[in-house]
């Protein structure tokens, strides 16, 4: 059946939601932490890494758990339904300032960041899913995760150009005193913001439940046990494969969006910049730079159609993460008046980036396919929820090293920093990234599954479903 495009445009408005949060957590949550709640930054970064993994083993409870349910709407689809609430009220709740000392501070922050993570996952990880069963075509899935990322960076690129000038607008600017009962201007700012971010995501989520639909049945239709679906995961080779690319990948990006705010207010000082106008309003230099680098996404997420199609998967991603290697070690030479250059860079990486992650989750579907045909059990719920589990570690390792090398560098939240402290700030968008694109690019080497073996399973695969159909 062929999946029109209001069904492909539905389900990019999914991955549209929760990348608008998942971006503004990368690029704004640790310096909101440090610089506006008042959490120091080692601790920031422990916290970052103790929710990150936990909730990343929550991530395969949540697939196992969809992988069983039934209901009139399917496996997946419910979660969108019913979390897409949850979703929004806790985002709004993860910037919200109360008035707590240093300890109430930090156990706040904890509360509310492990709980949106855990609702992240658990509405993520059955979207994520959807895309394994909404065709059996790998070109159709191909085409759905273009749609997907595409939609993805398209809200990171909304959330990232509009947030910090929501802030503005909302807070009057960055001084004052207290607005909203307890909290300041600034902190007023940056809850409101996030609230109208938060209704828009839930919106999105909604529309997404609208339109899509579940086409694909597993070949055998009982259910089996968690330990026979975890055994089966644990012995997919081209799934640890994929993990561990998948975690160097988002060790790479995190690392980039979690410094970019510090990289331009204490290395390039965008206050003596100013604000910059765009489409009539007023922009700071750093969201422009993250916006800029979004929709270089687009274009790289645009570009991995074609290019895969026509050289395959494996090497469409290890040239893209080689390219982001070399370009990001370059990056370091960049001095703090070269913003032509930072820029440019910026979007060339960037489109590297974007175009890797359609190929991640196109082959997520694919290793669903392998695991069924070697075991006759389709966890797909399992399988995508690795996928979520990768993000997960990856950003826990890339945040928590930006938080703890912060502050082995000295780094003192509105102040003026030492060499040291730049010089370390540097690297956070250029050295350490380069090191985790080319870690990505090692695992990547090894994945298995080309293009000729899977037409091979898929027609496999689709003989099983055809005789499981005339049995019935």
């Amino acid at each position: 059946m062929k999946i029109r495009l209001s069904e492909k445009i539905g389900y990019g408005l999914g991955d549209m939601s929760s990348s608008m949060f998942w971006k503004l957590f990368g690029a704004y949550l640790m310096i909101f932490y440090t610089d506006v709640f008042g959490i120091s930054a080692a601790v920031v970064g422990t916290m970052f890494a103790v929710t990150r993994v936990w909730d990343s083993f929550f991530d395969p409870v949540v697939g196992a758990v969809a992988d069983r349910t039934s209901s009139r709407w399917g496996r997946f689809r419910p979660y969108l339904l019913f979390l897409a609430v949850p979703f929004g009220g806790i985002g709004i709740l993860t910037f919200l300032t109360p008035p707590f000392g240093q300890t109430g501070k930090i156990v706040y922050a904890f509360i509310t960041y492990a709980l949106m993570m855990m609702v992240y996952s658990a509405i993520n990880v059955p979207y994520a899913s959807l895309l394994g069963v909404m065709s059996p075509d790998p070109a159709d899935r191909n085409t759905l995760a273009t749609y997907r990322m595409t939609f993805a960076y398209l809200g990171s690129f909304l959330a990232l150009l509009l947030f910090m000038p929501l802030v503005n607008a909302f807070g009057g600017g960055n001084g004052g005193g207290p607005m909203l009962g307890w909290l300041t201007a600034p902190q007023a700012g940056w809850l409101m913001a996030a609230g109208v971010i938060a209704v828009v995501c839930v919106l999105l989520f909604l529309g997404c439940f609208a339109l899509t639909k579940e086409r694909v049945r597993p070949v055998r239709q009982g259910k089996t046990s968690l330990k026979t679906d975890l055994r089966d995961l644990l012995h997919n080779r081209p799934w640890w494969i994929l993990l561990g690319a998948g975690v160097a990948s988002l060790v790479f990006n995190s690392i980039r969006d979690g410094a970019t705010v510090y990289y331009f207010k204490y290395y390039v000082d965008e206050t003596a910049v100013g604000s910059i106008s765009f489409l009539g309003l007023p922009f700071v230099l750093s969201g422009l730079y993250l916006a800029v680098g979004q929709a270089a996404n687009i274009l790289g997420v645009i570009l991995a159609a074609p290019v895969s199609n026509r050289i395959g998967k494996r090497r469409t991603f290890m040239a893209a993460m080689a390219v982001a290697s070399v370009l990001s070690v370059a990056f370091f030479w960049l001095g703090k008046d070269q913003i032509v250059p930072i820029f440019i860079l910026q979007a060339f990486i960037s489109v590297c980036a974007g175009s890797i992650f359609p190929l991640l989750w196109s082959m997520y579907a694919d290793c669903a396919d392998y695991s069924e045909l070697q075991t006759g059990n389709r966890a797909t719920g399992l399988i995508f929820s690795s996928s979520s589990m990768s993000q997960k570690f990856g950003w826990a390792f890339g945040t928590a090293i930006t938080g703890w090398m912060l502050a082995q560098f000295g780094f003192q939240a509105n102040a003026v920093q030492s060499a040291e402290t730049l010089q370390g700030i540097r690297m956070f968008l250029s050295l350490l990234p380069a090191a985790g694109a080319f870690l990505s690019l090692v695992f990547i080497y090894f994945y298995p599954l080309s293009e000729q073996k899977m037409r091979r399973i898929t027609h496999e695969l689709e003989e099983k479903r055809t005789a499981a159909a005339d049995r019935q």
